[in-house]
């Protein structure tokens, strides 16, 4: 140490000493702390910076930084020498040239198609501490050196086990089929020693392949070994062991065991006994197989891969409780869908608003008031249809991954995007019991997170925005909701009739030109059937009503001058009916109905009916001259004049031209006045809320487009698992498919506007409808149709598993959904709306949607056989699931989880697609997926009790959900604090060493 005059004034040796680093008051100071008991060194810094770097300087300067240094760098140049060795060295490209080669020159890995190209579980044996007293931690980093580079990169790491020399790893190591790893890639295994896992920050932050962590982070390295793919593909036993040397490799410092993987195939004879030494490790744990059937033939890779991109895997092995190996291949995809449906409902939004606001520049000449209206909201309108298109453009640039982050949420380009779409997935090979594959979304819940949630969420903006539009007094005309539904129906209906009643009339013409009586009989069918449909759809006073306020918007009667009929519709009113007078006197007031014929518009659709019915005669009258010609002709043969007499007499098309052209006018003039009078019902509902009303039906679109493209993705992943089961596709088309929604969300602050947005998009999901069709070529991403308040979703499959569909499926029946929602808090925030706030929230959506759950059960029990479900071995099981449901929700238990394990079960029994959301899907959604994952194992596949926290433990350390942390926030922490977790369910607390400061 030197004083200001730079004379040295003290010599402090840093041995056996630890560095702290803290603010003060006055600046940033290190603190040397040191083993022997000698008073603590204070040294002020300039600044953070400063200090930073000092700690790290004098963290490495003494002997132990120096031999780590030394280690690190004899490791490097060993690594060197196993790449360049002389029997390798052909093999090592540069990528470059790799890639100008056009083809890899290696050998691919034998495989089944979408199955892993690799997979094995590790073992230690005989492991040496660096002291005799030291009970090992240990865990195995698994790093890859591919063939064509000179790069070694970390790949994965198995779980810690601790207190044994003899680690037996849970965690198994895989491949996915798109990883490029070939029979000459060499795979390094490294053994670590982990002091303190709560310091162990390596294993949870992110550094660059080719960098190797500091040694002095809470972990020691123990040895390494390295070998080949094929080594262990073709070895007999399919078993390597590997001998462990230090960095140096000279000291051996034990055995590891890799073991090949292949779910699903017999072992004949092939046992391993390995017998634990460790209070974690009692029981004696038997690896054994049997055959499986497939799960997934490659006829379904197509339309997943449509559907899928960037899958993750990651492999177990658990014990049973009857002392066996069952296998668990765990996999996360993120999704297409997390753009294809929000761009395709967002294109489908502006054509329908852009048919709106011609509906209403179309509604012809209005009074003063209600012009003025009118004007205000189509500018109102256009510049909110700007505004989608805009979304929609910056949509169309966006490339690279298919999902949003959750850092990303509050983008505003980015609001119609799900947040965090993934598909996990769990696939069980169990011995004794058939493979299974349990599958559940995983989402962030469906919210307009740009919009903000000052005021609340969807469900209490919309009641309120209610109220207030009952109490708009005089200015516009009060519809109810239900109204406005209507009168949108209407006009969809107009909209989807009217060109196919012309487009069967013209079929109709057609048959009879040609003159052939099946053709004929058929197409008039269908013109009836579709005119039926659109003589019904008028069949409603909305309708009625809206004619007449349509009546007294007109500029006459503000005016009280004679009518001026200025559209075709009223001409044509005045030439059909003439005893209605020609001009009519109007007043300011509302006329009575004695001044307004309110019977014209019953006759006016009437005559569609009336039209089709002359048509339907006609066509039965033409049929059986034809039917008395034939039988003429049969008895006698007519001379050639007589037979030119009969045809030029009957000619079919010269004799229903004219009904065809009545009945497309009679429908045109009924077109014409529906469409006006429901586009004046769709003006007031607009007019009495601007701009309230377009920003809400923004903020729904934004929550219904998140909520549906995880349906649609839950959906077609459900569809392809249940191809085979007959009992499934069955209760698919008769009852339909229920959707069950977990969320994870507080009822205190933002996040209880977040579950108002979710519990509104989640029931418009209500008003989808699926259906199955064959594909016509290589697109298999869905279809998109309808408007808002009513979607068809269709859904493309190759012609192969299309055959697979019954009937009535293939025939085009329209597919329901049935989704419900049940929310429980768990975090520090639920606690305090618990104890200081207000949970009614959360009460009134479960108590709702365990009716709606309820209602699914009624029709499947009423419409589906007892023993058509592979989970359904007795009604009384899901009754008394249900009333156990039931009870937990009206017991108003704090923080009461079991209601969402039983919703989740009753789902699984019951064939449904299971989701589970918090607000990222990336914290409180792994915790809640992985307990999930591992309460399967024990209740279905007989896991070990011993084992259930270890397997959970393993699945939150090194499965799929870590990864999606790290894809979310660049970082392998859960957000979480000490704090939070304590008031956290004991089973939803992530293991140590896991969680910490992270963005969310």
């Amino acid at each position: 140490m030197k004083n200001k005059s730079s004379d040295a004034s003290e010599v402090v040796i840093l041995e056996r000493c630890w560095v702290v680093e803290f603010r003060s008051k006055t600046g940033v100071s290190i603190v040397l702390k040191f083993q022997s008991g000698e008073p603590d060194l204070y040294l002020e810094a300039a600044s953070k910076p400063d200090c930073e770097s000092w700690a790290v300087a004098l963290g490495e300067a003494n002997s132990e930084g120096l031999q780590n240094k030394i280690q690190h760098l004899q490791r490097l140049v060993m690594e060197i020498k196993e790449e360049r060795s002389s029997d390798e060295a052909q093999q090592f490209l540069p990528t470059s040239q790799l890639d100008s080669l056009g083809e890899p020159q290696f050998t691919s890995i034998q495989r089944i198609a979408n199955e892993p190209k690799l997979e094995f579980s590790l073992a230690c044996k005989d492991l040496v501490a660096a002291t005799r007293d030291r009970k090992l931690n240990t865990f195995i980093q698994v790093s890859v050196v591919h063939p064509a580079e000179h790069i070694l990169t970390r790949y994965s790491s198995t779980e810690i086990v601790e207190g044994t020399k003899d680690p037996l790893f849970l965690t198994g190591v895989t491949f996915p089929p798109e990883y490029p790893i070939y029979e000459e890639t060499k795979i390094k295994l490294t053994v670590y020693d982990v002091k303190d896992k709560s310091q162990d920050t390596v294993r949870t932050s992110v550094l660059p392949d080719h960098k190797e962590p500091r040694a002095d982070v809470g972990r020691s390295f123990l040895g390494c070994a390295t070998f080949r793919v094929v080594d262990l593909v073709k070895s007999k036993e399919q078993q390597l062991t590997l001998t462990l040397r230090t960095s140096d490799g000279g000291k051996t410092v034990g055995t590891i065991e890799v073991n090949l993987v292949k779910m699903g195939e017999l072992e004949e004879g092939e046992t391993d006994h390995i017998t634990a030494d460790t209070q974690d490790q009692k029981c004696a744990l038997v690896r054994e197989c049997t055959a499986t059937e497939g799960l997934s033939g490659k006829d379904n890779l197509p339309s997943l891969n449509a559907v899928l991109r960037n899958p993750v895997c990651k492999l177990y092995r658990f014990p049973t409780s009857d002392n066996k190996w069952m296998r668990i291949r765990e996999q996360m995809a993120e999704t297409t869908l997390s753009f294809h449906v929000p761009k395709e409902l967002i294109n489908l939004h502006i054509k329908e608003d852009m048919r709106r606001n011609q509906e209403l520049k179309d509604l012809g000449e209005l009074a003063p008031h209600w012009d003025n209206m009118r004007k205000s909201v189509i500018a109102h309108c256009d510049q909110m249809l700007s505004m989608y298109q805009d979304t929609l453009a910056e949509l169309g640039k966006h490339t690279g991954s298919s999902f949003k982050s959750s850092c990303s949420k509050g983008e505003k380009t980015l609001e119609f995007i799900p947040i965090n779409l993934h598909l996990q997935r769990m696939h069980v090979h169990s011995p004794r019991l058939k493979d299974a594959l349990y599958d559940v979304i995983t989402v962030g819940a469906p919210a307009a997170h740009f919009q903000g949630f000052k005021n609340g969420g969807l469900r209490k903006l919309l009641s309120k925005f209610e109220a207030e539009r009952r109490n708009t007094g005089y200015q516009c005309i009060y519809y109810s909701p239900e109204n406005t539904a209507k009168a949108k129906e209407v006009l969809s209906n107009i909209n989807h009739l009217q060109p196919l009643i012309s487009s069967h009339a013209d079929l109709l013409l057609s048959s009879a030109s040609q003159r052939s009586p099946d053709s004929l009989k058929n197409s008039l069918k269908m013109l009836s059937e579709k005119t039926e449909l659109f003589v019904h759809a008028f069949k409603d006073q909305l309708v009625r009503s809206a004619l007449l306020a349509l009546y007294t918007a007109r500029p006459g009667c503000v005016l009280k001058k004679p009518a001026v009929h200025r559209n075709s519709a009223e001409e044509g009113d005045d030439v059909q009916h003439q005893d209605h007078p020609s001009q009519i006197k109007r007043q300011d007031s509302i006329p009575h109905h004695s001044e307004y014929d309110e019977e014209e518009w019953d006759r006016v659709w009437a005559n569609v009916a009336k039209s089709l019915n002359c048509l339907i005669a006609m066509v039965d009258r033409l049929l059986e001259k034809d039917d008395i010609s034939n039988i003429k002709e049969g008895e006698n043969e007519p001379s050639a004049a007589d037979s030119k007499v009969l045809h030029t007499g009957g000619d079919w098309y010269e004799q229903l031209y004219p009904l065809v052209i009545t009945l497309k006018d009679c429908m045109g003039e009924v077109v014409t006045r529906a469409k006006q009078s429901m586009a004046f019902v769709l003006l007031q509902e607009l007019a009495c809320g601007l701009p309230q009303c377009l920003m809400l039906t923004l903020r729904r679109d934004i929550v219904f487009s998140q909520a549906l493209a995880g349906l649609v993705c839950g959906f077609i992943i459900k569809l392809h698992t249940g191809l085979h089961d007959q009992g499934f596709l069955q209760q698919l088309h008769t009852v339909g498919l229920l959707v069950q929604y977990e969320g994870l969300l507080s009822t205190y602050s933002e996040e209880a506007g977040m579950l108002e947005d979710m519990a509104v998009g989640i029931s418009d999901l209500q008003k989808v409808m699926f259906k199955v069709i064959e594909a016509k070529s290589e697109d298999f991403l869905p279809i998109i149709t309808g408007r808002r308040e009513h979607y068809i979703i269709e859904v493309q499959l190759p012609a192969k598993m299309f055959e697979l569909l019954p009937q009535e499926i293939k025939e085009g029946k329209l597919l329901r959904m049935y989704p419900v929602l049940f929310n429980v808090g768990i975090n520090e925030q639920q606690t305090l709306a618990e104890r200081f706030g207000d949970t009614t929230l959360q009460e009134n959506i479960n108590q709702e949607n365990l009716e709606l759950l309820k209602e699914y059960y009624k029709l499947f029990t009423e419409k589906m056989p007892p023993d058509c479900l592979p989970h359904f071995q007795e009604q009384n099981d899901l009754k008394g699931l249900l009333g156990s449901l039931h009870q937990n929700i009206q017991a108003k238990k704090r923080k009461n989880v079991e209601i969402m394990w039983l919703a989740a079960t009753i789902c699984r029994k019951l064939n449904g697609v299971r989701f589970t959301c918090c607000k990222s899907a990336k914290d409180r959604t792994s915790m809640s997926v992985t307990l999930e994952q591992c309460s399967i194992l024990r209740d279905e596949h007989q896991l070990h009790k011993d084992f259930f926290i270890r397997a959970l433990d393993c699945m939150r350390r090194e499965g799929c959900r870590i990864e999606n942390v790290l894809k979310n926030v660049k970082c392998r922490k859960y957000a979480f604090n000490m704090i939070q977790l304590m008031a956290f369910p004991k089973y939803y607390r992530p293991p140590e060493g896991t969680y910490g400061k992270a963005d969310t």
